[in-house]
Formats: structure tokens, C-alpha cells, sequence
């Protein structure tokens, strides 16, 4: 199998962080600095930052929610990352990112085939809840749904619903760095709080910050068929 699948496998990272490591000189095969282009079996002897990875055997899937100031990263020589917050027995890495001031639901796993299917797809639903430090109105409601240009690219339209003078819930179906924030700031309102609160069909509910939820195999099948 191609090296990034098999390092997703493994449990280490999805296959387009798989390719970030292989390009950044973090992988070996047998001993020889890995190229994006090279196949693998079990027989090989692979290396992720001079440690031995082999393909997991059980996939595991965890729903996390994220406390404001865990970074998430998988790096425990950082201070504060996500590894260390939810302290699970085994190897797993989050999908997708939230950034340090934002918490809420995130997930976490060792199934890198899952991992890029979330991070990439386009039907998959994100709900944030968001506070802002002015009174809202239905103008600017309206415009989040339509959109706006970030990097050079418009954003896909969203679903809005109005919670309080100065609190709303957004609905996005992708995940471009600080999105939320950015398009706020873009029509002048600051975000003073910022949680995520769903992910396709899985809701954070009581799932008290800094705790974790173990998910069923038939629970992200139903994700992938939605």
C-alpha cells in the first residue's frame, strides 16, 4: 500500500498529514528517508519521527470535548496539546483542528481513512455557538449565510439561527482556519465566545469539558452514509 495510507493506518495521522511528514523528512522505510511515491507491506519497517508505526488493528473513535486553551496538536512537547488533555491509552489523533480559544466537540481517532473523509467532505455538517460583542440583527445574519471571500475563496453557505441579542448558532460545511472568527470580524463583530456543539449526527450534549466519549463503529457508518 502507498506509504500515507499506510502511516494513516497506523493510527500516527490522516493520509494528507501523512504526506506533510513524509515531505517535512520525518518518515523512513527500512532505514531510507520515505518518498511520497513509495509502497509498503508489513514486512517493511516504517519510522514517524524515529518512532516504529504498524497498522492498528482497532479502530477507535473518540468524541471529545475540547476545554478553551488545549491546543490541538499532537506534539507532547508542546504545552497544553490535546494528546496529553485527553489522556487515552492508545494512539489517536484529532480530525481537523479547533483553534486554542475555541472549545467544544472534536474527534479523535486512529483511522486515518476516516479522518480524511471528515476533513475533506463537503456534506459534513459543523455547528458552532457563538458569542459576539454587539447586538445582532438580521442583516448580518444574512450575510454570514451568504458568504464571504476568505483566501481567495468564497465560502459555502450557511445556516444561521438567532439565540440572544448577542448570540447566535452557525451551521458551515467546511473548516478554513479561524472561519467562524474571520467571518465575523469581516462584518465588524468580535467573537467573545466560541464553542462547537455538532458534528454531522454526533451533539456534544452533557459531555463535560475535558472528558471524552467513546463511539460506537455502527455510529460513524451512519456519519459516512449521511
Amino acid at each position: 500500500m502507498n506509504i500515507n495510507k499506510y502511516i494513516a493506518q497506523a493510527g500516527v495521522t490522516s493520509r494528507r498529514g501523512a504526506d506533510e511528514l513524509i515531505k517535512l523528512g520525518k518518515v523512513q522505510i527500512n532505514g531510507k528517508l520515505a518518498k511520497p511515491i513509495d509502497k509498503v507491506t508489513n514486512t517493511d519497517q516504517v519510522f514517524v519521527n524515529g518512532k516504529r508505526v504498524m497498522p492498528e488493528a482497532e479502530k477507535i473513535y473518540l468524541l471529545f470535548n475540547k476545554p478553551v486553551g488545549v491546543i490541538t496538536t499532537t506534539d507532547q512537547n508542546s504545552p497544553n496539546n490535546i494528546i496529553d488533555a485527553i489522556n487515552y491509552p492508545k494512539r489517536v489523533f484529532p480530525v481537523g483542528r479547533l483553534d486554542v480559544n475555541t472549545s467544544g466537540l472534536i474527534l479523535l481517532t486512529n483511522d486515518g481513512d476516516f479522518a480524511q473523509r471528515v476533513e475533506k467532505g463537503k456534506t459534513v455538517e459543523k455547528e458552532y455557538k457563538v458569542e459576539v460583542d454587539k447586538t445582532i440583527d438580521d442583516d448580518f445574519l444574512r450575510n454570514l449565510e451568504h458568504g464571504i471571500k476568505l483566501d481567495g475563496y468564497l465560502t459555502l453557505p450557511a445556516k444561521t439561527k438567532k439565540i440572544g441579542d448577542r448570540s447566535f448558532t452557525l451551521i458551515i460545511r467546511e473548516g478554513r482556519n479561524r472561519q467562524v472568527r474571520r467571518m465575523c470580524e469581516y462584518f465588524g463583530f468580535n467573537v467573545t465566545s466560541l464553542k462547537r456543539i455538532r458534528i454531522s449526527n454526533l451533539l456534544l450534549n452533557d459531555i463535560k469539558s475535558g472528558q471524552y466519549k467513546k463511539l460506537d463503529r455502527n455510529v460513524i457508518d451512519q456519519i459516512f452514509k449521511m
